[in-house]
């Protein structure tokens, strides 16, 4: 999903400010962070569930749960 008005205008707050940091170090924004950045009264509650899981309690360490992740996205050809 292509949002050229989002790229140019993010009002995202944090979110907002993720993108220009990749921009800035060259590097390719996950276009989640757009819809983010762009809707955050609609995305709170899915970044709150992505906390829970990632970094909430489990019996895996949080770093095995980001390589878990990481290997996913990879697979499914998705930035991390």
């Amino acid at each position: 999903m292509y949002l050229p008005e989002i790229e140019q205008n993010p009002t995202g707050g944090a979110y907002a400010r993720l993108i220009d940091g990749l921009r800035a170090a060259g590097r390719p924004v996950p276009q989640i962070m757009h819809l983010f950045a762009y809707k955050p009264d609609r995305t709170d509650f899915l970044s709150r569930f992505t906390q829970g899981v990632m970094r909430g309690p489990s019996p895996l360490p949080a770093g095995f749960r980001e390589l878990i992740a990481a290997f996913t996205s990879r697979r499914n050809d998705c930035l991390f």
